[in-house]
């Protein structure tokens, strides 16, 4: 039997339970996973919820696609994988599919990625959705290069924060825009080259002045809503508004007619366009690999919570006030 987290009915962080339930063997093209530390996302805070893209199509309903661990068990048809080998797994199915919100999961082995020896589990569950979203889209659809200025929303996020480091790695001028001053300095202390506040600053405005005018080549986006029709006012001629996540939950204008701007793109980004292309899944498992090597990448970590305290975790994720990622440990 396995500790395994479960909710029975669509709510809040309170519906979580932690139920012992038996994990069973991997089927074909499968692998079970002793499961160390759970990468939490907020997509999984919007599931539980009922908000999210994709709708329990049963309860009992399980949570999570991301975690790191070591392999206990392959089911048919599995190779380059061992028992007894650290693997992440990343985020790549459907939680209608399976769930890593446990002590023992059944995971695809598509979804699973080597472990260094030098990463360690906690780092392991941090590092991919975070990485592959800022990656993918920054560099692998959007082309950013060196010399561009890249604007991130929501920067203290676990996304926020990768695309500051996936910028500076490229070459490329990161600038935060969070909505408090609490967290400036530590935007600073993480490579962003300017912060803006934007409950204090006119954040169009602000990128202009720092651009001298010409705009910022990218937006990264992960607020949508009304506010994207001022992120637009600071995008250069040609350049790119990528949304990459909803936080507003508000419908988002396309600001371009509205406000005559020529040769405005806005463009949509999951991260499943990278996970499921396996010639782009190499590459940025490349990219991100040599980033934790050098040290350019270090995800960052906000706080962990055992298991047996899931609800907690899912409070303080919706309680917007972390910088960087949640991870649950899990204990054997």
């Amino acid at each position: 039997m396995a500790r395994t987290v479960r909710f029975h009915e669509i709510g809040g962080p309170e519906v979580l339970r932690v139920e012992d339930l038996d994990t069973g063997e991997p089927g074909p093209g499968e692998a079970r996973v002793r499961v160390d530390a759970i990468g939490l996302n907020r997509a999984e805070a919007l599931f539980r919820s009922g908000r999210y893209i994709q709708r329990a199509e049963n309860l009992p309903a399980r949570l999570g696609n991301e975690a790191a661990g070591v392999i206990e068990a392959v089911g048919p048809g599995v190779t380059g994988f061992d028992v007894g080998q650290p693997v992440s797994v990343v985020p790549s199915f459907s939680y209608n599919d399976y769930g890593v919100y446990a002590e023992r999961a059944i995971v695809p082995a598509g979804a699973l990625l080597p472990r260094p020896d030098a990463v360690d589990a906690v780092t392991g569950s941090a590092v991919w959705m975070p990485y592959l979203t800022a990656y993918g889209a920054m560099v692998e659809v959007g082309g950013m290069r060196a010399g561009d200025v890249a604007v991130v929303t929501a920067a203290s996020s676990s996304v926020g924060l990768a695309a500051v480091q996936t910028a500076n790695r490229v070459g490329a001028t990161p600038v935060a825009v969070t909505r408090t001053r609490d967290k400036r300095q530590r935007l600073l202390d993480e490579g962003a080259a300017e912060v803006i506040v934007s409950d204090e600053e006119d954040v169009a405005g602000r990128v202009l002045e720092i651009t001298g005018g010409r705009g910022a080549e990218f937006v990264f986006d992960a607020v949508a809503g009304p506010g994207v029709a001022d992120l637009a006012r600071a995008v250069a001629p040609d350049g790119t508004v990528f949304l990459w996540g909803a936080q507003s939950g508000q419908p988002t204008p396309y600001p371009g007619f509205d406000l005559g701007m020529p040769a405005l793109n806005l463009r949509t980004f999951t991260m499943l366009e990278i996970t499921r292309d396996p010639q782009r899944m190499r590459r940025a498992a490349a990219f991100i690999t040599s980033g934790l090597h050098t040290g350019s990448l270090r995800p960052v970590v906000d706080r962990l919570f055992p298991l047996e305290e899931i609800v907690q975790a899912h409070r303080h994720m919706e309680s917007n006030t972390q910088f960087g990622k949640i991870v649950v440990t899990v204990a054997h």
